[in-house]
């Protein structure tokens, strides 16, 4: 079997968008904005320059949240760099409702500390105040997380500024293509390319600790999955069967993943795999095709596409095994099965009226909302919060990312900035300080 037509079998049930790296990030669509002050922060060091700029990572990170809208420095009445010096006064005459303040101060030759203090100028009072250790190699990383705690602060949400996004870039190279696997920061900042090849690479998902990556390989003409150690960059081979290895999903303990294998005839099924002894147990055994498995977080069930009843659905079975019941009834089809980290919702591909585009249902509720708005939209990812949704679509000839809150109303789009197309994206869980 040739290896496009193993592609064309594993994407047979939903439709396929493919980069280059460096994301720009715009708001194409908001709810109503808070309005907001981060103030720039105070310098205390040996230098006369700050090392770098967090006042402008927070105010970028709030913007790009789309519930934010950061006033511009020089509509500041007053730029105070300590939380005793500010004026409630003049932050309500400039009409923000929370003020950010804060300082960066050198402690040693590599090694600073942050501080900065949150404040409800209308409630006129103190929300919270916070000390962070940091280095030149982790201020980024600091003001990414002051925040995420910002963000929670004011929203009761958990900010996802820290996390990271893995996705597949194609760039033509002469006669064929050159397939890229890359993780970059939430913001497009510090992309990087764990792994390149003239065949396609497909299906990535994080592990539960973020540290490393499944994913099919084409290689040698053949599909194989294989998981990456992000750090080391060192990588093993986990399964390599005869015709079809595809659509790895980590589950939550880590230690399994659950697949995707068909033998030489195309047939496809369900299978968990043990990643240290690499025996896999089979969980369904319909002749039709079963594919695009993902854990509940729980750990109890495998949800999956199927066409057993005539269409694309998706079922879930019990990770131990059973028999499948079908969980989507709306619509003709629905495919490539998500669930947000807290168990809540469900991502899908669904048909809408003959445009492919993203849907979540709520799983208690069994609603079902269309989020996105394209006519070939792809692969859907929750961010860890559950309050955000990334997904593939098209814009024009190329292929870009686009987020979506989870109730549609903030929408972003991600567009690679050397042009070309962009796919697959999986959002990380939760960093582990």
């Amino acid at each position: 079997m040739t290896v496009r037509k193993l592609i064309g079998i594993l994407v047979l049930l939903f439709p396929v968008a493919v980069t280059a790296q460096v994301l720009d990030i715009e708001v194409t669509g908001i709810a109503q904005p808070t309005p907001v002050a981060v103030v720039p922060f105070g310098w205390e060091g040996e230098t006369p320059d700050m090392p770098f700029d967090v006042a402008k990572v927070i105010t970028d990170d709030l913007k790009r949240s789309g519930r934010f809208a950061p006033i511009a420095e020089e509509k500041m009445l007053q730029k105070p760099t300590d939380g005793a010096d500010i004026d409630f006064q003049d932050w309500s005459f400039v009409g923000v409702e929370a003020v950010v303040v804060g300082k960066v101060t050198q402690t040693g030759a590599n090694a600073y500390e942050l501080r900065f203090w949150l404040f409800d100028v209308f409630g006129r009072k103190q929300l919270f105040g916070y000390r962070m250790p940091a280095s030149r190699g982790t201020m980024r990383i600091a003001a990414h997380r002051a925040a995420d705690m910002i963000y929670e602060k004011l929203t009761g949400i958990k900010g996802v500024f820290g996390t990271k996004v893995a996705y597949v870039t194609a760039k033509r190279q002469g006669e064929g293509q050159l397939y890229s696997l890359i993780v970059s920061d939430y913001d497009g900042e510090n992309d990087y390319t764990i792994m390149e090849s003239n065949d396609p690479i497909m299906s990535p998902a994080w592990s539960p600790d973020s540290r490393q990556l499944a994913y099919v390989s084409f290689e040698d003409n053949k599909s194989s999955i294989f998981v990456q150690t992000l750090r080391t960059g060192n990588r093993f081979q986990v399964s390599s069967k005869p015709g079809i290895n595809g659509a790895p999903s980590f589950s939550p303990d880590g230690r399994k993943l659950v697949v995707t294998l068909g033998g030489v005839d195309g047939n496809l099924d369900i299978h968990v795999l043990d990643i240290n002894t690499r025996r896999t147990t089979r969980l369904t055994t319909s002749r039709s095709i079963d594919t695009e498995g993902t854990w509940s977080p729980d750990g109890r069930y495998i949800y999956f596409t199927s066409d057993r009843s005539g269409g694309p659905q998706i079922y879930r079975v019990r990770a131990t095994g059973g028999t499948p019941e079908r969980v989507t009834y709306e619509g003709s089809y629905n495919a490539r099965p998500r669930l947000s980290p807290d168990g809540k919702k469900l991502a899908m591909l669904h048909n809408d009226r003959g445009n492919y585009r993203i849907a979540v249902m709520n799983l208690d509720r069994k609603d079902l909302l269309v989020l996105s708005t394209g006519r070939q939209d792809e692969s859907p990812s929750f961010a860890p919060n559950s309050d955000i949704l990334i997904y593939a679509t098209r814009q024009g000839r190329d292929g870009v990312l686009e987020t979506v809150s989870a109730d549609g109303l903030i929408r972003q789009k991600m567009a690679s900035g050397a042009g070309g197309d962009v796919r697959e994206p999986v959002w990380s869980p939760f960093p582990r300080f």
